[in-house]
């Protein structure tokens, strides 16, 4: 059912248009797949705002119950407080109904285990043995299914035992929240009350059609959140994703910055003060600038495929407290090893007020490196072609196969593409530390994989 793979999981969760390739028997049998994979319950259940997520939740809900296991309906919460309760709330797993950062007509399952981490590849490969089976386990009667009033609650807790809360509530800050019709409506604002905030709110009712920018926050659709900022004379400005686990940034002056920039700065600040010599996990399309700043502060910095999971469970391999993508998802894991755009935002607002600086000084005191991002639509086939054709190209120092293909210019100037794994697309990065050998390297692979494209 995934886009590409031949698999029922992609890079995060099983996700497509709702009614068409994810339909209700294929929900039905992954809820039985999930429910067998998982041998006993509590299971805790949480959706996002899109409007076929009720009744997903509810058809799972009542599979598993069917199945004989006890089920949460947690509601409406976003991905990082569902997997936080799953975590440390006595469940044995928790299940996201959501797809992210697709479009409106898309929606999905994301399992997570009891450690609150989404399952591992190996084991979303039983799950789909189980589901190609069809060998499902039942036991005799039904589950329950109940409430958990505790989740969203419990969760805030948590978050601000983590930072600085007197300090952050002596500077007053004024913080813009592009909640993007998604989700973190039922959380964000709330941390921002009580860290003693001002709240300009943008986008703040929860609608799956996502009218406002789409669910997914860029920079090319931030601008409405950029004026406001500069408008209210705001310390700070965050946008969320539809599920509320990644957020992007926009310092007081509106300029939005790109999700792994933010990142790279918390990263130096908490290498530098919490968390002295801790490892940093991201994934290969990852800036330069964390390795730089890693290096810097005698951290050594791991690599691994795009895609929280990967992400996430090598920093549980690890016992890593630091871990990022490029895309806005930041995470700690000191609350829990995933991404999390609430703790995030939280974070930023720490390193703001302990080091008495705004979000631009501590950005513009990264190394200066040029960035490039895009995509381009085709299928998997082409898209696999559009890496080959990459490979064959020109002369280059070095090649990293990790995930796609990354090839180095030279020391600082890197191209990458690699598949999506969620939708029909190849995708291409570019970095380097001189502006112009970018914007020529970024005009010269375009053509190529244009090219290539379109001869297919």
């Amino acid at each position: 059912m995934q886009y590409g793979k031949g698999r029922l999981f992609g890079t995060n969760g099983v996700r497509g248009v709702f009614g068409s390739e994810f339909s209700l028997d294929i929900i039905v049998d992954l809820s039985y797949s999930l429910a067998t994979y998982y041998k006993y319950g509590p299971i805790i259940v949480g959706c996002d705002g899109r409007q076929s997520s009720p009744i997903i939740s509810h058809i799972v809900r009542s599979t598993i119950n069917s199945a004989g296991m006890d089920v949460c309906d947690a509601g409406l919460v976003p991905t990082p407080c569902l997997q936080y309760a799953a975590k440390y709330l006595g469940y044995n797993g928790g299940i996201m109904i959501t797809a992210s950062h697709n479009p409106a007509e898309y929606n999905g399952i994301k399992p997570s285990a009891s450690d609150g981490v989404e399952i591992s590849r190996e084991d979303e490969l039983k799950v789909e043995a189980i589901f190609n089976s069809k060998r499902f386990s039942k036991i005799d009667g039904y589950g329950l299914d109940f409430p958990d009033h505790r989740v969203i609650n419990s969760y805030l807790d948590e978050v601000v035992k983590l930072i600085d809360i007197q300090t952050i509530r002596k500077r007053r800050f004024t913080v813009a929240l592009d909640i993007g019709n998604g989700v973190q409506a039922t959380v964000a604002p709330f941390l921002a009350e009580r860290l003693g905030c001002k709240i300009v709110a943008l986008n703040s009712d929860i609608d799956g059609t996502f009218p406002a920018r789409g669910s997914e926050p860029t920079p090319d659709n931030l601008q409405i959140l950029s004026s406001i900022v500069r408008g209210a004379k705001a310390d700070l400005g965050v946008a969320y994703d539809g599920d509320g686990d990644r957020s992007i940034f926009c310092d007081e002056n509106g300029v939005v910055h790109p999700g792994d920039r933010t990142a790279a700065t918390l990263v130096n600040h908490l290498l530098n003060t919490k968390h002295r010599g801790a490892d940093v996990v991201c994934p290969i399309n990852t800036t330069m600038a964390v390795s730089i700043v890693a290096n810097e502060a005698g951290s050594k910095v791991i690599h691994t495929k795009v895609g929280s999971v990967e992400v996430s469970r090598e920093m549980v391999k690890r016992k890593s407290i630091l871990g990022l993508e490029e895309n806005g998802g930041f995470i700690y894991g000191k609350l829990n090893q995933v991404r999390d755009g609430v703790m995030t935002t939280a974070l930023v607002l720490d390193m703001m007020a302990t080091q008495k600086q705004t979000l631009c000084t501590l950005i513009s005191s990264l190394p200066k490196i040029f960035q490039y991002k895009t995509k381009f639509r085709c299928n998997k086939q082409i898209a696999n072609d559009v890496v080959q054709a990459c490979l064959k190209h020109g002369s280059f120092q070095k090649v990293e196969t990790i995930d796609g293909a990354k090839i180095w210019i030279d020391n600082v100037t890197w191209v990458m593409v690699r598949p999506s794994g969620t939708e029909p697309l190849v995708r291409m990065y570019a970095e380097s530390t001189d502006e112009s050998l970018l914007n020529s390297k970024m005009k010269e692979y375009r053509r190529l994989i244009e090219a290539t494209i379109k001869r297919n």
